[in-house]
Parts: structure tokens; sequence; C-alpha cells
């Protein structure tokens, strides 16, 4: 890869990155105002939506020629890189196991990677069915 695809690349991903993290910023915003603080459900909603929005463009993206290496860069590194977050799940885990609600950690847990992993096909499925 030529240094200047490569810097292209990091751009897009960098652009992506900072929209990726305002939607965060802004979708666990909003439901911690509309529900509250007693379940992570900001994060669980970005991971959920990002978890669609990486099957989906995995497979729309696919045979479309080479300027799918710079949106793969956008969308998929740096958009839902930055919106969707795995260490957030983890330390969210931690904090629900440490005050003695283990059940409802398991539970968050559980949803998390069952749905994700649901919608990620899903996702892909959808883009299967409107490719031409």
């Amino acid at each position: 890869m030529s240094p200047a695809i490569w810097w292209q690349q990091l751009a897009l991903v960098m652009a992506g990155g900072a929209l990726g993290a305002a939607g965060r910023f802004w979708i666990g915003g909003y439901l911690l105002r509309q529900i509250g603080s007693g379940f992570p459900w900001g994060t669980l909603a970005v991971n959920l939506i990002g978890s669609f929005a990486a099957g989906y463009l995995a497979i729309w993206l696919e045979g479309r020629g080479p300027a799918a290496l710079y949106w793969r860069a956008f969308l998929i590194v740096g958009v839902l890189g930055a919106l969707t977050t795995y260490s957030a799940l983890m330390v969210e885990c931690l904090l629900l196991a440490r005050s003695q609600r283990t059940g409802m950690m398991l539970g968050y847990l559980a949803i998390t990677l069952l749905a994700g992993l649901f919608l990620v096909w899903l996702g892909a499925r959808a883009a299967g069915w409107m490719r031409p």
C-alpha cells in the first residue's frame, strides 16, 4: 500500500471516528436523560446499532471496487469503531459485579453478545437481500 493511500485512509478513519464518538456521546446522554442511570442503556444501544451496521456494511461494501477500501476505513473502522465500545462494556460489567448486581451484569453481557451476534447476522442478510 502506498503511503498516500495509507494517509488518506487514516484521515478517513479519524474523521469517521470523530463522528462516531459524537454519536456515542449524544446517544448515551439522550438515553441517560430519558431512561436514567440504573442500567447502561447508552452503551447497549450503540453496541447493538453498531453490530447491525457492521454486518450490513461488511456485506454491502463487497465488490464495490477500489472505493470500498475508503468507505470501509471511514464507516467501519472510523464511525463504528468510535460509536461502539467493548471497553466500556467490560468496565460497566465490572462495576455491576462490584456493586452486588451480578445477575444484572450477566444479563447485560448476555443481551449484548447474543443480540449483537443476531444483529450482525441480520445486517449481513439485509445487505444480501438488497444486493443487485
